[in-house]
């Protein structure tokens, strides 16, 4: 039986990019980074140190010559948080793409999302934790 997600692979072009983008513009940690000697870099990142599930960054390119035919698409990835206006307008401040903010019917609160700097979309929900 499983019982959490543990690790979401993103695939990316740049791992440095990556990392400068989560990092300094997301706010997120690095977990942990290993190198195998050999081109295979893993970089782990989360939202806190004691996140459940975290973004393992992996290098597209190489995957994709590792395991052919696998999907390397972005996931499509909704975060949550409760300092909703403080994170777009931190977001925008940084000069990260961040699209309208939209009411979720059924009053589920408010949405946004925001793009990478590969141009890869991810959603951010209002909810307290």
């Amino acid at each position: 039986m499983i019982s959490k997600v543990g690790q979401i692979m993103l695939y990316v072009n740049n791992q440095d990019d990556a990392v400068d983008f989560w990092t300094e513009k997301v706010g997120f940690h690095i977990v942990s980074e290993e190198n195998n000697g050999q081109g295979m870099r893993c970089i782990e990142i989360a939202p806190t140190k004691d996140a459940e599930t975290s973004i393992v960054l992996q290098n597209k390119e190489l995957v994709a010559k590792m395991s052919p035919g696998l999907n390397l698409d972005t996931p499509s990835l909704m975060f949550f948080t409760a300092d909703f206006d403080q994170l777009y307008n931190d977001l925008s401040n940084k000069n990260v793409t961040v699209g309208e903010i939209v009411n979720m019917p059924s009053d589920k609160g408010r949405v946004f999302n925001f793009a990478d700097n590969e141009e890869n979309y991810f959603a951010v929900l209002e909810k307290n934790q």
